[in-house]
């Protein structure tokens, strides 16, 4: 019988540079609100977002200049690359092992991208062995989190001895667009920030969590509710204001259909741990996942500090869920550009 597949760790890293949600409304209204006749109105958003302050790849001041696609790559390869060595070096250490135990690293990205890719960018650095398995993984979101790690626990349960490295990193500040004059792009600007997250997952004894199911759901003909628009001046966002009461209304029978593929019931699950895309999706979450209002606590205490990082927001998320202890079972759910909906079960070790 093949050993369970347990998280053994988990660390997180953001950058530097902290941006204050009261600075970046004032920003916004400098630079959009004598060009962008709706942009007062938008603007309460900054205030409705739920987030205090938020982390980014470059200071404040970079995003008044135009910028394309080179200044861009340039610094999500600069930046995405210290904080993949910062979070796996991190998580390694909480498992006490160092990078030339790894056998495979599945790594996350959607808000940027480098050829050779990072993982690769990073392996001297890193110490990775030449024999090392690399999975990178682009276009997936901010439902990254979840589908990167079910994948990644598929390759640990498929190697009953391998070292297993996910690591998610998402610089969606660089995103940023001075010439998007658009109700998708004000709403980006007071939502998103930047971080990433790493685990260790491996068949065996001991860890945080047992890892217990995944499945993921795509919705048919979804494919203008999120997402990137791609141009000359770089990544331009898609997020169509139908998306609260989407989930709400779809969220609900596609978590149940995963969890009854797995021989699961909602009412099997003790603790939904959810990516916050924000706070109208947070009430939408709990709403079609029938839980009491502000159930997800967690969810918006990560909103407020660090924004929605895309991808690896759910793993701040489950850090914090961990530290205050996981019930018997618990279910990570992100959604993501598809439309999709991910799921990954996980059982408390004894």
């Amino acid at each position: 019988m093949t050993d369970s597949v347990k998280l053994i760790s988990l660390a997180t890293a953001a950058p530097e540079h902290v941006i204050f949600q009261k600075e970046a409304v004032e920003a916004s209204a400098r630079l959009f609100a004598d060009r962008f006749e709706d942009f007062r109105h938008l603007a309460r958003v900054f205030d409705s977002a739920g987030i205090q302050k938020r982390h980014a790849a470059r200071p404040l001041a970079w995003f008044d200049e135009p910028h394309g696609w080179q200044d861009r790559m340039q610094a999500y390869a600069e930046v995405a690359g210290e904080l993949f060595v910062k979070a796996a070096s991190s998580a390694l250490r909480q498992a006490g092992l160092d990078a030339g135990d790894v056998d495979c690293v599945v790594t996350v990205s959607s808000t940027g991208f480098t050829t050779p890719s990072l993982d690769a960018q990073m392996a001297r650095r890193m110490g990775f062995r030449a024999d090392i398995e690399r999975v990178p993984v682009f276009g997936l979101g901010c439902a990254a989190g979840v589908s990167g790690f079910a994948i990644a626990s598929r390759l640990a349960r498929g190697r009953p001895d391998a070292v297993v490295l996910f690591v998610s990193i998402e610089l969606c500040t660089l995103a940023f667009r001075l010439d998007e004059l658009t109700r998708p792009n004000i709403i980006a600007t007071a939502l998103f920030g930047d971080g990433a997250a790493a685990c260790v997952l491996r068949s065996g004894e001991g860890g945080l969590a047992e890892v217990e199911s995944t499945g993921e759901h795509l919705f048919p003909d979804t494919l203008d509710i999120m997402g990137w628009k791609i141009d000359d001046g770089g990544f331009g966002i898609v997020l169509a204001q139908s998306l609260p009461p989407f989930a709400e209304r779809e969220l609900g029978p596609a978590v149940t259909a995963i969890l009854a593929r797995n021989g699961l019931t909602s009412g099997d699950i003790d603790r939904f741990i959810c990516h916050p895309g924000g706070t109208k999706v947070l009430a939408a979450l709990e709403s079609a996942l029938s839980l009491s209002p502000r159930t997800l606590d967690h969810e918006r205490a990560v909103l407020s500090e660090y924004g929605n990082m895309s991808s690896p927001t759910i793993l701040f998320v489950l850090e914090r869920a961990i530290q205050a202890g996981l019930p018997e079972r618990s279910a990570m759910i992100a959604m993501g550009p598809g439309f999709s909906a991910s799921c990954v079960t996980l059982r408390r070790v004894a």
